[in-house]
């Protein structure tokens, strides 16, 4: 957690307005944590969310999360209400459920007042609230942002098939794929290798790199020798087919082997395999030389996918350019050759058809007609090369068990759409994946070959041609033509024929199938991208309404559905504007407190206690009328505010009200309970400048009211408000008197009666104030303790008596420290003061504690193990002022006492009241038998001190005996 440096509270609308304008998690955390970092309690704050897993936990001000940190945050994720850590060093309090957020604090040790918690709470919940949008608005933002990567990648697959398909050379179209490559990356130094396995070697077809200028391939048709690369990153990723990335530190924990630097040194590299059919047949590869330009995982994802696609289309170039090299060989050897003139134009013809009609062919792969159109123009094109009136293309299904007949052309016979794979003529292209020839002769001889099974081939050909369908090394399908009555006899010619066009046919097949199944998925991205975009309107239309319904419950009270102090406060704020422009007119402010409502949530709960103050809340709206309102400030704390008060009169007649109505009893689980409330009231006017001012002095008047006996009301006036000004200027010099060290302890002594004998001294507590004099613990003592300061106080006293008793006081004499009840509640009261007696020198059978029977009323038994051991230590207990408490003869015999101290009030009754005496002698006696010494308090006349001793009392303190005076009263030299 961050220490917390001094800070300016925001006031509550300036700071809901920062709120609101909190756009992400960090900055509305920030803004929690700093408000709690202003608390003076606070010593230092941090907001924790995504609690699901160790990973996922984000913290602003960014902190360890340790184990037990952990464990408390989600335990007070799962909770409504503040939970410490063990110790009390941690405080989590719930920003919004189920296991969302919360804020941990650290308070500072110095401070035992927990009820600035209170204060932070509701901030905290409005705070929650919104984070909880932030949170659910930045997820949603991140779908969005995955939304248009699919989107953008989407279109880059497009524009890669479109190259693959345009008119553009090779070199021109690796251009344009760079160029799409670099709208998804950064992909300025970017190049393609090929790799041919039978030859062992391979071809920078692409590269580009700004820095390279010496290695760089020149020549994309050079074929390097695998092996001259060995140990490169081209080479591993080739090798292993696994991709490859990061700096070269990374790289050479990646690879398999020894790693060789080849060309210059980058900052990050990326490298995927292209991969078809197990077999790796190149790479994609891009560099950064830029420090901070790097790739992430979805970088190498998203290249590794683009690459398979970067392959097709790269072989689908190929062929079509090695298919037009081919048509170019053949006319060129047509026209070399010394053949007879008409045999050379009829040869050129054919060639010039051929050409023709593969290039009709090629271009029907992107036409934008329909499948029936598509086979039909394909068997137009076919026919124009040879007889084809009887024309079929068959495919493979995609389970390779049926064939299924696209388009079927015959004189004689219908075919089904599909039939199974049988022995025919068709199934025995695809299983020798070349093309067939012949006529009956032939297919009787292939019948007792057992190649074919002329029953199942259908009517029978007097002359058949079909050329199997490759994409790939895959047949998947044919193209045949036949003649049944002998008019045609179809040569190696048309074979030749038929094959080229069989192969631009599956070119043009596939090609249509894979625009198919990319229109397919870019009509269901369009679709689902129309449904996101309804769902967004309705989300951000949700969002609204939530955002109106905020606005409310951030000025509203969730429990009892009042305005809140934060609307309170607003309110009073533009009430105490129109004064100022009409000065003769007054406000009230009426701060009211349910009187002992903690005892009604001890009693009946906290559901119970909620009802009260719903119906509090009820009756108090009924005491009120427009355009006066009723606020629930926090807990059981009200107020109201009479925005039109010309008198006091009017605001105590409010009060009167209010009283009577309360003190009727409430019905909440058929039990009647008794309430009352205390209230303070301000009267408003010009002078008033905020809302703060107002609710202070009406809170001042409160406090006054619960002093006074409760179930009343008190008006402010100056003397109130100089009483508030001197208790604050108390409190002020009280933490100063702390840092400058203006207390010191002084030393009353304990002596034996019959002799004078010095036996120990009691330390009690002095204030030398600097205007003002030594001051006693009444003049300041229940201020320190309002204020949470009494404690340090405590402390400081405890260390400088044992100090001074270590170097001034006799060594044989005791030490007794009074002890108040708020230590006595500390787990670790005991191990503290061992090492305070550790650091002054004290032995610890030279020390006593004093307590007061008041101080074992609550959790006696945590009280009695702290005793029993500081006892096994060697430090005794005194009981102060025994006789007066609620249960004096149980706690003697229950507790480890060593000392018991007779309060004043006897000891002054001697001689006077025989009553007096009879209770100092029954001390005495009890003492005697439970072997206690006894200490008698007050003496003041010799007449007491004779009785006493008389009465069997060996030890006493009292003026008559020593007043308490500074160390060097008792020893000079000190």
């Amino acid at each position: 957690m961050t220490k917390s440096h001094p800070t300016q509270l925001s006031p509550p609308m300036a700071w809901l307005t920062d709120l609101a304008d909190m756009a992400t998690p960090r900055q509305v955390a920030a803004l929690l944590a700093e408000y709690a970092m202003a608390q003076p309690e606070c010593e230092s704050a941090c907001v924790a969310w995504g609690l699901h897993g160790v990973d996922d936990v984000e913290s602003e001000p960014p902190c360890p999360m340790d184990p037990d940190a952990l464990a408390l945050a989600r335990k007070a994720a799962a909770s409504t209400a503040p939970v410490l850590s063990r110790g009390g060093r941690r405080i989590a309090l719930s920003l919004f459920e189920p296991q969302g957020a919360v804020l941990l604090v650290v308070p500072r040790t110095s401070s035992d007042d927990a009820l600035w918690i209170d204060r932070i709470a509701e901030r905290s919940r409005l705070a929650g609230r919104h984070l909880r949008r932030v949170l659910e608005l930045k997820k949603l933002r991140s779908a969005l942002n995955q939304q248009a990567r699919s989107e953008q990648l989407q279109r880059a697959l497009f524009a890669i098939s479109e190259l693959a398909g345009s008119d553009r050379d090779m070199p021109e179209m690796l251009r344009g794929i760079h160029s799409i490559v670099g709208s998804l990356m950064y992909a300025e130094n970017f190049f393609i290798v090929l790799h041919d396995a039978e030859r062992a070697s391979i071809r920078f077809l692409y590269f580009a790199d700004v820095e390279d200028d010496v290695t760089a391939p020149r020549d994309p048709t050079h074929e390097f020798a695998l092996a001259s690369r060995e140990h490169t990153l081209t080479w591993y990723l080739i090798r292993d087919g696994k991709p490859l990335h990061g700096s070269t530190e990374e790289l050479r924990r990646q690879v398999s082997g020894p790693l060789t630097i080849y060309g210059p040194d980058g900052y990050d590299w990326l490298g995927v395999p292209m991969i078809r059919d197990g077999h790796v047949h190149g790479a994609l590869v891009v560099q950064s030389y830029e420090e901070g330009i790097g790739y992430s995982e979805e970088d190498k994802t998203l290249l590794a996918f683009v690459a398979s696609h970067v392959l097709t289309a790269m072989e689908r170039k190929q062929t079509k350019e090695q298919l037009e090299q081919q048509v170019r060989l053949r006319t060129l050897d047509l026209a070399a050759s010394n053949r007879v003139l008409e045999l050379e134009v009829v040869e050129r013809q054919r060639a010039e058809r051929l050409q023709a009609a593969l290039f009709q062919i090629a271009q029907l792969a992107t036409a934008d007609i329909s499948e029936e159109e598509f086979y039909g123009r394909v068997h137009a094109v076919v026919a124009h090369l040879l007889s084809a009136e009887n024309f079929f293309i068959a495919l493979l299904s995609s389970d390779h068990q049926s064939l299924e007949f696209p388009y079927f052309v015959d004189a004689t016979q219908q075919m089904q759409p599909t039939r199974p794979l049988a022995h025919g003529l068709s199934e025995y292209v695809l299983r020798h994946g070349a093309p067939l020839r012949g006529d009956m002769s032939d297919f009787r001889a292939l019948g007792l070959a057992g190649e074919v099974d002329l029953k199942t081939a259908g009517s029978p050909a007097t002359s058949w041609l079909g050329a199997p369908l490759f994409v790939g090394d895959e047949a998947i399908g044919l193209v045949a033509v036949q003649c049944y009555d002998g008019s045609v006899d179809y040569s190696a010619a048309d074979q030749e024929l038929l094959s080229f066009a069989a192969s631009q046919i599956a070119y043009s097949l596939n090609r249509r199938r894979a625009a198919a199944i990319q229109q397919q998925a870019y009509a269901q991205l369009e679709h689902r991208v129309q449904e996101r975009t309804i769902e967004l309107r309705t989300e951000i239309s949700e969002r609204q309404r939530i955002q109106e319904l905020l606005k409310h419950e951030v000025m509203h009270d969730a429990l009892t559905g009042l305005p809140n102090r934060c609307y309170l406060r607003d309110r009073v704020d533009r009430v105490l504007s129109a004064l100022k422009r009409s000065p003769n007119r007054h406000c009230a402010l009426l701060y009211l407190d349910v009187d002992r409502f903690k005892i009604i949530n001890d009693s009946l709960g906290h559901l119970a206690g909620d009802e009260v103050l719903r119906e509090v809340a009820r009756r108090l709206l009924l005491c009120v009328r427009e355009p006066d309102i009723v606020a629930r400030l926090s807990g059981d704390e009200f107020a109201i505010l009479l925005e039109d008060a010309p008198e006091p009169g009017t605001a105590v007649k409010v009060g009167q009200r209010v009283l009577a109505a309360l003190r009727k009893p409430l019905e909440v689980d058929e039990t009647a309970v008794e309430t009352s409330v205390s209230i303070g009231i301000a009267i408003g006017d010009d002078r008033y400048k905020t809302a703060d001012d107002l609710l202070r002095d009406a809170d001042i008047a409160l406090y006054r009211a619960k002093k006074l006996g409760r179930g009343r009301f008190e008006i402010f006036d100056a003397a109130l408000q100089q009483n508030a000004i001197n208790v604050l200027s108390v409190q002020n010099d009280l933490r100063l008197a702390l840092q400058c060290d203006q207390f010191e302890p002084y030393f009353q002594p304990i002596v034996r009666l019959r002799d004078g004998a010095l036996m120990g001294f009691e330390a009690l507590l002095r204030w030398n104030h600097p205007t003002r004099g030594v001051l006693g613990p009444p003049h300041f003592l229940q201020i320190a303790e309002d204020h949470g300061i009494l404690s340090a106080i405590d402390w400081r006293m405890f260390e400088l008596s044992c100090s001074l008793a270590a170097r001034h006081l006799p060594a044989e004499s005791w030490l007794t420290i009074n002890v108040s009840p708020r230590h006595l509640q500390r787990e670790n009261f005991d191990v503290r003061l061992l090492e305070l007696l550790a650091k002054t020198g004290l032995p610890p059978h030279r020390l006593l504690i004093e307590v007061t029977e008041g101080s074992l009323l609550d959790d006696s038994q945590r009280v009695r193990a702290i005793i029993e051991r500081l006892r096994d230590a060697g430090i005794g207990t005194a009981l102060d002022d025994f006789g007066t408490g609620y249960s004096s003869l149980s706690y003697v015999h229950t507790l480890p006492l060593r000392l018991l101290k007779i309060d004043r009030s006897f000891v002054v009754q001697l001689g006077q009241d025989p009553a007096g005496a009879t209770v100092v002698a029954s001390v005495l006696a009890l003492a005697h038998a439970l072997h206690l010494e006894v200490v008698a308090e007050g003496i003041e006349t010799e007449l007491q001190r004779t009785t006493l001793i008389e009465m069997g009392c060996e030890l006493g303190q009292g003026y008559l005996l020593g007043r308490p005076a500074p160390i060097s009263h008792w020893q000079p030299d000190a």
